[in-house]
C-alpha cells in the first residue's frame, strides 16, 4: 500500500541526528556539557557529566529495523525485552534517516505527500539540563542552528523540521521563536512537562509565559507537543528506584502507572486559561498515545465546567491517534477534524508502512480517512488568521 489516492501528511516522522547536531553551534563555555565518551568500547552520550543510557546508541550507526516492535506483545509473552527485540533486529543506518534529499525520495516510495520531521537524540537534553536555563536554552539553540543548516524549516513543501524550544527564560524563548519563524518554521515543538525553574517549576499555560504564547499565537502557526523525557520516571523511581529514564528498558509498572505527562500538561493549560487567553492558538499532541483523552475531557468536565474543556479541545487542540488506540473512540470524543496520523517512522515501535495505518480505518467515510490521514495536518501547516 504506497497511494491512497489523496496526498498523506505524516505528522511523526522522526531523523536520526548526526554527532555534531548538539555541538557544531553550541556556543564554547558549554562545551563540556555535551559529549560523546568511549566506555567499553561503546560511544555514549555524556549530558552534564552524567553518562546518559537513555538512547543506547548516541550515534545511531546501528539502529532498531522500523516496525522492529510491531510482534512487542507476543515477545513479551516470551520475555524478551525491547533492548532485546533491537538487537535482534539491527540495522546499519540508511541515508535516508539522515538526509533530507534521501528523505524525500523515500517518502516518494513510501505514498507520503509531506511529513512533520520531528529529532530523536534532542528529547534527552531538558531533564538532565533543567538546573541550568542558559545551557538548555544554549543547547536547544544549538540543535535548532544544525536542524535548519542539515534540513531547514520547511523544505519543498514536504518535510516540515520541527525546531524545539523550552520556556525556562521566556525572553530567550521569544527570541529563539522569532528566529525560528524567520527562517519559516510552520511549527515549533516543546516537551510536554512542567517548566524547571529556580524557584521550582510551574505550568506552561501560567501568564508568565503569554509573551511567547501570544507570539505563535500571532504569527499563526502551531505548537507541537512530542513524547520525550518529561521527568514523570521520578514517579516510578518512587516504586521501583532507579536514576534515569530509560525508554527501552521500562518495566510493566513503569508503564501501568497513570502519570501521564501529556494528560497533565493539556489539563494545566486548559485550567490556566491559556486557550482563553489566546483564541487564535493551536496545538498539536504527537507520540503520546491518545487512550488517555477520554479520562481528561471527563475530568476537566468535572471540576472545571465553566471552561467548556470538551469545545476548547475540539477548538484548540489536534491529536496523533496512538497506533495501539481505537480512533473510532477519539473521533467520539473530539471529532475528526482534530485527529492527526503519525506513523513514527523510522522508529522500531512506528510502523515500518506508514500508510498502512489506513487499515486501521475501516468504518470510517472516505472523507474522514482524507482529514486524518492528510487534510487535518495540511491544515494546521498552514498559518492561521488572526481571530
Amino acid at each position: 500500500m504506497n497511494d491512497l489516492g489523496f496526498p498523506v501528511y505524516d505528522a511523526d516522522n522522526h531523523l536520526y541526528e548526526t554527532r555534531e547536531a548538539l555541538t557544531r553551534h553550541l556556543d564554547k563555555k558549554y562545551k563540556r556539557a555535551i559529549q560523546y565518551v568511549e566506555v567499553n568500547g561503546r560511544t555514549k552520550l555524556a549530558l552534564c557529566g552524567e553518562i546518559s543510557d537513555y538512547i543506547p546508541n548516541p550515534t545511531f550507526d546501528i539502529v532498531a529495523r522500523p516496525g522492529a516492535y510491531a510482534g512487542l506483545v507476543h515477545a513479551r509473552g516470551e520475555g524478551k525485552s525491547l533492548r532485546e527485540l533491537g538487537r535482534e533486529a539491527a540495522m546499519k543506518s540508511i541515508d535516508a534517516f539522515r538526509d533530507r534529499d534521501q528523505r524525500l525520495a523515500l517518502m516518494d516510495e513510501q505514498g507520503l505527500h509531506a511529513t512533520l520531521v520531528w529529532g530523536t537524540l534532542v528529547s534527552a537534553v531538558e531533564e538532565r539540563m533543567k538546573h541550568d536555563a542558559d545551557l538548555m536554552h544554549a543547547a536547544l539553540r544549538a540543535f535548532n542552528r544544525w536542524l535548519y543548516e542539515e534540513w531547514s524549516f520547511d523544505y519543498r513543501g514536504r518535510q516540515f523540521p520541527v525546531p524545539m524550544l523550552t520556556l525556562m527564560d521566556v525572553e530567550q524563548a521569544c527570541v529563539e521563536l522569532d528566529w525560528c519563524l524567520a527562517r519559516g518554521a510552520r511549527i515549533v515543538g516543546l516537551r510536554p512537562a512542567p517548566v524547571p525553574g529556580y524557584r521550582g517549576s510551574r505550568s506552561p499555560g501560567m501568564p508568565e509565559f503569554d509573551p511567547f504564547w501570544a507570539r505563535v499565537a500571532e504569527a499563526g502557526i502551531c505548537a507541537g507537543m512530542h513524547a520525550s523525557d518529561s521527568g514523570y520516571d521520578r514517579w516510578a523511581a518512587e516504586w521501583e528506584g532507579g536514576n534515569e529514564f530509560l525508554p527501552f528498558e521500562m518495566s510493566p509498572l513503569r508503564q501501568a502507572l497513570s502519570a501521564n505527562p501529556i494528560h497533565d500538561t493539556l489539563a494545566a493549560l486548559i485550567c490556566h486559561g491559556l486557550f482563553e487567553r489566546h483564541p487564535n492558538l493551536r496545538l498539536a499532541s504527537v507520540e503520546n498515545g491518545s487512550a488517555w483523552v477520554p479520562n481528561l475531557i471527563r475530568r476537566l468536565e468535572a471540576v472545571v465546567p465553566e471552561k467548556r474543556p470538551r469545545e476548547l479541545f475540539r477548538r484548540h487542540i489536534w491529536v496523533a491517534v496512538g497506533l495501539a488506540d481505537d480512533p473510532r473512540k477519539i473521533a467520539e470524543e473530539i471529532g475528526v477534524d482534530h485527529m492527526l496520523f503519525g506513523s513514527d517512522f523510522p522508529h522500531p515501535e512506528g510502523l515500518e508502512k506508514p500508510l498502512s495505518y489506513a487499515e486501521t480505518l475501516a468504518g470510517f467515510d472516505a472523507g474522514d480517512v482524507r482529514k486524518i490521514m492528510g487534510e487535518n495536518l495540511r491544515g494546521l501547516l498552514q498559518p492561521r488568521p488572526r481571530a
